[in-house]
Parts: structure tokens; C-alpha cells; sequence
């Protein structure tokens, strides 16, 4: 199969073209370009079609598109994504479809990357699977019984809503969130909160400044000042992991998953999270779930993205 891969972010778009086997992805070309917010939703899609009509090289038999929820994957339209203000029920397959003639599918990114990790990555054989983002928010993707769950009107997996306590840094609209305590915002809130506490005490961590703003402090100042040994910073990584791992408790005893694949930050600072997050599975989970679920980051790492578009195509 020739696939054409649309992926859609509140920052940036890129189109992708692949080749499936049956067995193996490959990638063959792609094109990106900023999303840009000073036209409507239907020219910015116009703009990418005419991007991906540039790379392809036949017409392709199936084409994907992965982009930030809530949509409605059954009828293909995008409805009001927080992150792509003004895309107000945009009928985006109908319009592909319109241009292609080909079949067209939907799915949000989070539910994209797990079919992209199942399909190509490291769930190659999987049964039972959740991805989840672990990035600026915390979505999830759910592979259950063989199959994409994605819910009775695609609202499943929203695990970074789930409250893991009354009060804590605030995500998903909820303080105290898994999203609060569990992504690269709920980081910098952490890493601003407890700078803080020690400058207050007359301490100064490595990763903040006299006069520092919360958006002065991000998840990479804290994660480079904890690889440096700053005890503020890994004790900021020590607090998520444990509430990465109360979280993750509730996912293996609801689910009992043999595999959970987490990308972005989990990723690259897994040796900062891992030991906390172990030590709240052990403590919480039941033994005989915990057993059979490993927790591992993602394998197709920055390139998720690409294929996750690419794999919306063969759900």
C-alpha cells in the first residue's frame, strides 16, 4: 500500500508518504510547515493538500490523519480542538476524500501513536496496549482485545483527567491531575512551585533565577539541572515519577495491559522518573497485573508523529 499521512498540530502540520507492506513501514518523504492561524481551517487543509500532491508520487491508496482531539472519528470531523482555535466542526475527510477520491480516516494523536506503536513499533504483537503522550498535556491510546478502543464517542483514554490528588499542579483543567502532575506543564508548575519553597529558605536551584516567571521554568531546565545533580530539580522528577506511578496503577488494575509504551518526556528522562514510579506500582498494583505489564518508552521516538498519521490509514 502507498499511504499519505496528514498530521495535524497546533504548532506545526506535516504531510507523509509511506510504503506498507503488510509486515514493515517505510517512510519515504515528508513535508511540514507552521499551522497557520490567519486563514480558515478549509485553506490551511488546501494548503496541505497542495504540500502532500507535491511529495506524492502516485495516488495513494489510503490516507491517514492524526490531530489533537475532540473529533469525531465516524463522521471525520475535528470539533474544537483546545490547541487549533477556530477549528470549529471541520468536515476535514469529506475534504480530502473530495480531492483524493480515496478512502480517508480520522483519529485523534493520542489513539494514532498507539496504533503506530502497535502496528510498527514495540506492541508488534500485542493484544492489550496503552500508549500514552507524556508531553506539553497527557493523553492515552488504548489497544484492547486486538483492537483501537477509542470509546462510545471517541473520549477514551483521557487519563490525564483522572485526579490523583485534592491539590497539586493543575492540568486538564483539574488540580491535581494526572495531566497536573504527569506532562511537560505539570513539570514547569512543580519545578516553579518548589523553587519556591527554597528560595524562601535563601536557596536558589540551579534551573531558576531571581525574578523567574512560571514560564521562565520548563520540564528541559529542570530535567538538564537534575542530570546536573541539583537536589530541587530531582526531587521535582522524584514527585512526578511517584504520581506517575500512582497513575499508572489505576491503568494496570483497570485494564490489565500486557504493555504500557509512554513517549516524550517519559522518553527521555526515564532515568529520572523510573525508581519512584516502580516503587508506586509495587506498593498499589495487584501483584498478578503488575506481573504481566511491562512499561517501557516509546521505540519510534521523535518520528511517532509521522507514523502515527501513516497508521490512522490501516485502522
Amino acid at each position: 500500500m502507498y499511504i499519505l499521512g496528514f498530521d495535524i498540530g497546533g504548532t506545526k502540520c506535516a504531510v507523509i508518504t509511506a510504503r506498507w507492506d503488510g509486515a514493515n513501514i517505510t517512510i519515504l518523504k515528508k513535508e511540514k510547515c507552521s499551522t497557520d492561524f490567519s486563514v480558515s481551517p478549509k485553506e490551511m487543509i488546501q494548503k496541505l493538500i497542495a504540500m502532500a500532491d507535491s511529495i506524492l508520487e502516485k495516488k495513494p491508496d489510503a490516507i491517514g490523519i492524526s490531530c489533537g482531539g475532540p473529533l469525531d472519528s465516524k463522521r471525520g470531523i475535528i470539533m474544537s480542538p483546545p490547541n487549533l482555535p477556530g477549528w470549529d466542526h471541520v468536515t476535514i475527510v469529506e475534504q480530502v476524500e473530495q480531492h483524493y477520491s480515496v478512502p480517508v480516516k480520522l483519529q485523534n494523536d493520542a489513539n494514532a501513536c498507539a496504533v503506530a506503536e502497535w502496528k510498527f513499533g514495540i506492541g508488534k504483537g500485542c493484544r492489550n496496549m496503552v500508549f500514552m503522550t507524556f508531553g506539553t498535556g497527557l493523553g492515552a491510546g488504548l489497544i484492547l482485545n486486538g483492537a483501537l478502543y477509542s470509546g462510545t464517542n471517541d473520549n477514551a483514554g483521557e487519563l490525564g483527567h483522572i485526579r490523583l490528588s485534592d491539590l497539586g499542579p493543575v492540568g486538564f483543567g483539574k488540580s491535581g491531575s494526572f495531566e497536573g502532575f504527569c506532562s511537560g506543564n505539570g513539570i514547569a508548575q512543580l519545578g516553579y512551585i518548589k523553587a519556591l519553597e527554597k528560595v524562601q529558605q535563601g536557596e536558589y536551584p540551579m534551573y531558576y533565577e531571581k525574578g523567574y516567571t512560571l514560564s521562565d521554568v520548563t520540564a528541559k531546565t529542570v530535567a538538564d539541572a537534575a542530570l546536573a545533580g541539583d537536589a530541587t530539580a530531582l526531587d521535582v522528577y522524584r514527585t512526578c515519577g511517584a504520581y506517575l506511578g500512582k497513575g499508572l496503577s489505576i491503568v494496570i488494575d483497570l485494564l490489565n495491559p500486557e504493555l504500557i509504551v509512554i513517549g516524550s518526556v517519559f522518553a527521555r528522562c526515564k532515568d529520572l522518573l523510573w525508581d519512584a514510579a516502580k516503587k508506586e506500582i509495587e506498593k498499589e498494583t495487584l501483584q498478578l497485573s503488575a506481573s504481566c505489564c511491562k512499561v517501557v518508552p516509546t521505540a519510534l521516538g521523535e518520528q511517532i508523529g509521522d507514523y502515527a498519521a501513516v497508521a490512522v490509514a490501516l485502522t
